[in-house]
């Protein structure tokens, strides 16, 4: 009685903090302090050579709304490669993802901006005292599109919109299982927010924000 109701306090106030999805996603940070970063994923990098376009890869790669941003910052830096960022995004999406799940603050690190690390540390703090611990699996990644693109002569902000399938489960202090299964994977619908200085020779991009599609 006392677990179930440990689970159903921790339950709420994830709820509070995540919003209405599988209760296990990362939290949702506001935008960070533009001056902040530091390295992200080496996979999330844009090569050298023309930007792809939706034609050039055959697939959606980023919602007609936001296509005007995309050119502009095709135009503000060609190296830009639509193709290759989306790939180093769905990277970064799984390897946060999971290091937020284990607790293993350490790898997303070099990835994440501060106010996007200090937000992710206090939850896990929050989930570490109350004895629980997430067990949830990353099933698939169904699409990463980019939804909103700005630039200007500083840097470039990226929001990739994530579809995704997640089996979610929390389990106590002794391996049982509390909330959640791992056979039942939910849709979540996630938009991350990435950042690079185009001032800067790192091709590297940085997660700045997280929030859910409304």
């Amino acid at each position: 009685m006392i677990l179930a109701l440990v689970a159903l306090f921790i339950g709420l106030r994830l709820y509070a903090v995540l919003g209405e999805r599988t209760g296990h996603e990362a939290p949702i940070m506001k935008p960070a302090e533009a001056d902040k970063r530091v390295e992200a994923p080496a996979t999330a990098a844009p090569v050298k050579g023309a930007g792809a376009t939706p034609a050039d890869m055959g697939d959606l790669a980023y919602l007609p709304t936001a296509g005007p941003g995309v050119r502009a910052l095709l135009a503000a830096d060609p190296t830009f490669d639509v193709a290759r960022f989306l790939e180093g995004a769905k990277a970064a999406y799984r390897l946060i993802l999971e290091s937020y799940w284990k607790g293993d603050l350490a790898s997303m690190r070099p990835h994440v901006d501060d106010h996007v690390y200090d937000t992710f540390a206090s939850a896990v703090k929050d989930r570490d005292s109350s004895g629980l611990k997430l067990d949830n699996r990353l099933v698939a990644v169904e699409q990463a599109v980019i939804a909103g693109t700005e630039v200007d002569k500083v840097e470039a902000l990226v929001t990739v919109r994530f579809e995704a399938d997640i089996a979610a489960v929390t389990r106590n202090a002794e391996g049982e299982v509390v909330a959640g299964s791992l056979s039942d994977a939910v849709q979540t619908r996630d938009l991350w927010t990435f950042r690079r200085s185009l001032a800067s020779n790192d091709p590297n991009w940085l997660l700045v924000e997280t929030d859910e599609e409304e």
